[in-house]
């Protein structure tokens, strides 16, 4: 959680802009358009974002660290080798939204809808992922370890390569999804069922 702000950007047009290796502490971004916003680097810790515009954006080793985002929009955004430990994202929409490595522990995205995005390679651990829409989604070689995945819906979701250790199967909708052996012995143990030779 976020604490107070010493600073506020409100009601400004970023779309465009280079943000890469700027630095941000504390600071409240209200109604501001970062569309197709370039960010190498770019650091933002205890920032508030609310009805704010990452659309199209592109973020490569950039870091948000213990954020608040709210109502604000992602689509089509990538984020590629970032930081994103302790950020909350409510009300946020996420279409399209792609994620190659970095680290997204402690994120809290309960009931967030992700079905049209991709998480691949990203460190996740003890996510809030309670409730989140992922059917057909992509998380693949995701680690998921420790995160609370209860009532999430991973219907027909690519999970292959996904560390699935605090995954509950009677917990979560998993009709349809892909997972490799592994996996689906881990989940069979966890069913409480003994998997032997035959």
């Amino acid at each position: 959680m976020t604490g107070p702000t010493s600073g506020e950007v409100r009601d400004e047009v970023w779309d465009g802009r280079d943000v890469s290796g700027q630095v941000h502490t504390s600071i409240a971004f209200c109604d501001v358009d970062m569309t197709e916003v370039t960010n190498e680097g770019a650091v933002f810790t205890d920032c508030t974002f609310r009805d704010v515009q990452f659309n199209v954006s592109t973020h490569n080793n950039a870091a948000f660290l213990n954020c608040g985002f709210t109502r604000c929009s992602f689509f089509d955004a990538s984020f590629t080798g970032c930081k994103v430990v302790g950020s909350t994202f409510e009300r946020c929409t996420f279409s399209m939204l792609k994620v190659v490595g970095g680290d997204w522990s402690f994120v809290g995205l309960p009931g967030a809808d992700l079905r049209s995005a991709s998480f691949t390679g990203v460190r996740m651990r003890e996510a809030d992922l309670t409730g989140m829409r992922a059917d057909g989604a992509s998380l693949r070689d995701v680690d998921l370890s420790g995160a609370s995945l209860n009532r999430s819906c991973l219907a027909g979701c690519d999970l292959r390569g996904s560390n699935l250790s605090s995954l509950d199967p009677m917990a979560v909708d998993l009709r349809g999804a892909q997972i490799g052996w592994e996996q689906a012995v881990q989940l069979v143990t966890a069913l409480g069922l003994d998997v032997l030779p035959d």
